[in-house]
């Protein structure tokens, strides 16, 4: 009886992660993670909270504890990294972020004494690399994803016309954010724990902003300088590793720099590649045939295996090779063309332009929309199912592209909702018509 009350508490956790856009499919292994992640106590609390950001004297509601109490709780679990809190016009908020990249990575981001780290490794290897359910849901499933490629800053040329948007430069992320934290590769600290690591750089995992203020106050990372995070992407670089980050325009909350054996962004994009799991730089290598000697360097330093060597179709030299670029596979990270001894490559723009949300509330719409999950942002808690909740949501759907929008309309089968829509779309034809 005891083993199935604890199960039922952390299959209840396991329904909460599940409302959000970015779950966790159940099965054993995940309960088995949750286990050592969560007391039974710990589990039944966080399962009751809600998905929008809460203070401590909202989570003492749903808990029917005193206020003081579920602030020591919520403190006690934020030093863990399970929840993340935000500091908001003097107010402490905290949000229970997705297991990816969230609560899994950040109890891999240093060492740990109250946590057997390389039983973890091995529970994380098998639920995420092994039976890969996690990973299709996680970077397959839908349109919009958790995140894009950078462009390899010294792979752009200077002087062929490319515009590259301030987004689009990892060096721009880290010298505007208001925080920059610096911790251990979750990836390789995993694989390192299986025996699977490779020797790039450990200590080089960057986060920023407001997710980077809670992880340095909890410890979890170590605060850095522009500086310093300029000299470690500089070192990133230098290692052919590719920037991946959160898939927003503003106030990025994280960069990792990954390897392509252990960096589970890289993997996903390498088994799936043509469905598109990461978002792609708004760039792509051209190889000049003329100058490509076939020499491989390129290959070898592609994270998802994208470039190919095929025969250069020289009839005075039979065995001669060239490089040939899979442009619906490639990332356009353009690690390969600085690889290039030969100068036989460069970065030009793509002929469609990636779009990138604005900031994080419109990705997490986009891909609650795209997951069938809408409704659980709309209707979160009884606390949260108020009129203004609703207003701010609805009106961020009534922004969205028509096709999406009509998605939405499908999900949430409300009448209400379909009526908001069509007076939105007749609003707008008739101010076309107007101008």
């Amino acid at each position: 009886m005891a083993h199935q009350h604890l199960k039922n508490a952390y299959q209840r956790l396991a329904e909460r992660i599940n409302r959000f856009p970015q779950g966790a499919p159940p099965s054993e292994l995940l309960y088995g993670i949750l286990r050592m992640l969560f007391s039974e106590k710990e589990a039944e609390l966080v399962s009751l909270l809600p998905i929008r950001p809460f203070d401590a004297r909202k989570a003492a509601a749903v808990w029917n504890v005193a206020e003081g109490e579920a602030a020591g709780i919520l403190n006690g679990l934020a030093d863990r990294g399970i929840l993340l809190d935000i500091v908001e016009n003097g107010n402490r908020v905290y949000i229970l972020p997705p297991p990816m990249a969230g609560f899994f990575e950040f109890s891999l981001m240093r060492l740990r004494a109250d946590l057997d780290q390389k039983a973890l490794s091995a529970l994380y290897y098998q639920y995420i690399n092994v039976e890969e359910d996690f990973i299709k849901a996680l970077f397959v499933a839908g349109e919009t994803q958790l995140g894009r490629a950078f462009v390899h800053e010294p792979a752009l040329p200077a002087d062929r016309g490319i515009h590259v948007l301030d987004y689009e430069r990892a060096s721009r992320v880290i010298q505007t954010a208001s925080h920059i934290g610096i911790a251990m590769c979750y990836c390789r600290h995993k694989m390192g724990h299986v025996g699977r690591a490779c020797d790039a750089p450990m200590d080089i995992c960057m986060t920023f902003n407001r997710a980077a203020d809670s992880l340095i106050r909890h410890g979890i990372v170590r605060p850095v300088t522009v500086s310093e995070c300029m000299g470690l992407l500089e070192r990133a670089y230098e290692h052919n590793l590719v920037q991946f980050g959160e898939n927003v325009q503003r106030q990025v909350s994280f960069i990792c720099n990954c390897c392509g054996c252990c960096c589970e962004a890289m993997i996903a994009a390498r088994k799936f590649a043509h469905l598109h799991p990461v978002h792609t730089t708004n760039f792509i290598p051209v190889v000049d045939e003329g100058k490509c000697t076939g020499c491989g360097r390129c290959v070898g330093v592609c994270p998802i295996g994208a470039v190919a060597l095929v025969s250069a179709a020289d009839p005075k030299n039979r065995t001669k090779k060239k490089a040939r670029i899979d442009v619906d596979a490639c990332l356009g990270c353009g690690v390969c063309v600085r690889s290039c001894t030969a100068g036989a490559m460069a970065l030009a723009g793509r002929p469609k332009r990636v779009i990138t949300p604005v900031d994080s509330a419109r990705r997490l719409l986009l891909m609650a929309v795209e997951r069938g999950k809408l409704q659980n942002l709309i209707f979160d808690t009884q606390a949260l199912r108020s009129h203004r909740v609703m207003a701010s949501i609805l009106g961020a759907i009534l922004r969205l592209p028509p096709v999406k929008r009509a998605l939405a309309s499908s999900q949430m089968n409300s009448r209400y909702l379909d009526r908001l829509i069509d007076r939105y779309d007749e609003y707008r034809l008739a101010e076309r018509g107007d101008a």
